[in-house]
């Protein structure tokens, strides 16, 4: 190969490197690091992180489990709550932190889905993401206090 060819072809694979591949339309590397998007402010995500996390939030659901079978064992020896006052007000709390903690249980289990699928997909904008996790919250959203309003007492 004669000296020229060889010049030659190093400059065309210099040219080549000039043109840089480009992801939805975000200008690769013109963030804080390598590889990374101003848009982005730099931060990076992998699958692994966000499986992670969907992993972590699941892994609630066990020891909430347990905490409504023994909400449940607690109940047993109740009876009957007819003439005592105390013993129907403790029914109807065991009745609402039944249902609010088997809410929580089941509201873990659409956080570890939401966090999965974007770590499966990394497709998912930010804003996708953050109307899931609202759905979510609306769907289990908390009820007011009971007992009035805290303010202007």
């Amino acid at each position: 190969m004669a000296w020229e060819e060889w010049e030659r072809l190093k400059q065309d694979a210099a040219e080549q490197q000039g043109t840089r591949m480009q992801l939805n339309q975000y200008v690769a590397g013109d963030g804080s690091g390598s590889g990374t998007s101003s848009v982005t402010g730099g931060v990076k995500s992998t699958k692994k992180a966000w499986n992670d996390a969907g992993a972590g939030v699941g892994a609630l659901r066990e020891p909430i489990g347990k905490a409504v079978g023994q909400l449940q064992d607690g109940q047993k020896g109740l009876g009957a709550t007819d003439g005592c006052l105390t013993a129907g007000a403790q029914k109807s709390v065991h009745t609402s932190w039944d249902r609010y903690v088997k809410a929580v249980g089941k509201r873990c289990g659409s956080i570890k889905e939401v966090l999965e699928k974007t770590g499966h997909d990394l497709l998912m904008t930010d804003e996708a993401v953050t109307a899931e996790l609202n759905s979510i919250k609306t769907k289990y959203a908390d009820t007011s206090d009971v007992g009035g309003q805290r303010t202007g007492r």
